[in-house]
């Protein structure tokens, strides 16, 4: 049974950091694509960052977010800085298997998913 557990939110103010963690079992973690997602109030869930053999990120976090993994620990991060009021949302980590079709960026291409975190920006 994979399970994915997020934590690390929480409430800051503009321009903070703060990191994500998803810990990661019931999977081969070292093979699985993973990737972070995020959902506002009222707006639908947005790709926000993944990794494969490469990172890849939405326009809207590059350059203040990074994603990156640990293959020993099964765990998965994001470090975000330079925080916006914008980027309050519900942080969830997803996952998906080595040679599963569709695209990095897309919800559908994730059949596991974790309950999610909350951060909160202030301005």
């Amino acid at each position: 049974q994979v399970q994915l557990v997020e934590s690390g939110g929480g409430l800051v103010q503009a321009g903070d950091s703060l990191r994500l963690s998803c810990a990661a079992s019931g999977l081969t973690f070292t093979n699985t694509r993973m990737a972070w997602f995020r959902q506002a109030p009222g707006k639908e869930r947005e790709f926000v960052a993944a990794i494969t053999q490469s990172t890849y990120y939405a326009d809207s976090v590059k350059g203040r977010f990074t994603i990156s993994r640990d293959n020993a620990k099964n765990t998965l991060y994001l470090q975000m800085n330079s925080l916006k009021p914008e980027d309050t949302a519900v942080y969830y980590c997803a996952a998906r298997n080595p040679y599963s079709s569709g695209y990095y960026y897309s919800i559908t291409s994730y059949p596991y998913w974790g309950q999610g975190t909350q951060v909160t920006v202030s301005s």
